[in-house]
């Protein structure tokens, strides 16, 4: 896809009342640093837009980025952060199931796991919660870079195992560094958008 244009349009907190978009919205899911802000700027050809940082938990949102006015690209806050209290843990798995089970438009979610580490239980169950709702899923291993040829093959096999991924659900590496799997990743949310229920 030709980036165009590509704008944050809306940032929700705990306390909000999320949109109701009329275009087609792809969530993206993740356990707190394991990449998602850094994977739309790396889809999106932008550099900020955004924020990405080395502490985990940045994302404490759900923000919304309008893309070529197409189509939404949804930022869910991360999971899985040891370092903050478990009242502002639930605070954000409740704006994630929010979202997740209110958005009338979403075609898919993409649920992002480091590439370098098994999945964690709360991958798992992320994972299992989404498959209990019918929503199409996408798992991206990010950060690909950081492992060789022979160690991605033998990671994305252990992730495929560990989340029990059927065959057809799709296992995509990605790194935000060098932009490998892009194309890919693009092609997949491109055949969401094609199909009327992103089936």
């Amino acid at each position: 896809m030709i980036i165009r244009s590509a704008t944050l349009e809306t940032v929700c907190g705990i306390t909000s009342v999320l949109p109701r978009n009329a275009l087609p919205e792809f969530a993206f899911c993740g356990r707190s640093n394991v990449g998602k802000s850094s994977l739309i700027n790396a889809l999106l050809n932008r550099r900020n837009l955004a924020r990405t940082s080395g502490q985990p938990g940045k994302t404490q949102t759900i923000n919304y980025y309008n893309i070529n006015e197409q189509l939404y690209f949804v930022d869910l806050p991360g999971y899985g952060y040891a370092r903050v209290s478990q009242a502002v843990r639930e605070s954000w798995g409740k704006m994630i199931e929010k979202y997740l089970k209110t958005s009338k438009v979403l075609r898919a979610a993409l649920v992002l796991v480091d590439a370098r580490h098994e999945p964690s239980a709360n991958d798992v169950l992320m994972y299992e919660w989404l498959l209990s709702r019918e929503i199409p899923i996408l798992v991206v291993a990010t950060k690909a870079d950081k492992l060789s040829r022979n160690e991605l093959a033998k990671s994305l096999a252990v992730i495929r195992k560990k989340l029990d991924l059927p065959k057809e659900t799709p296992l995509l590496p990605f790194s935000s560094e060098t932009k490998a799997g892009r194309d890919e990743l693009w092609s997949a949310l491109e055949g969401f958008l094609a199909s009327p229920e992103g089936t």
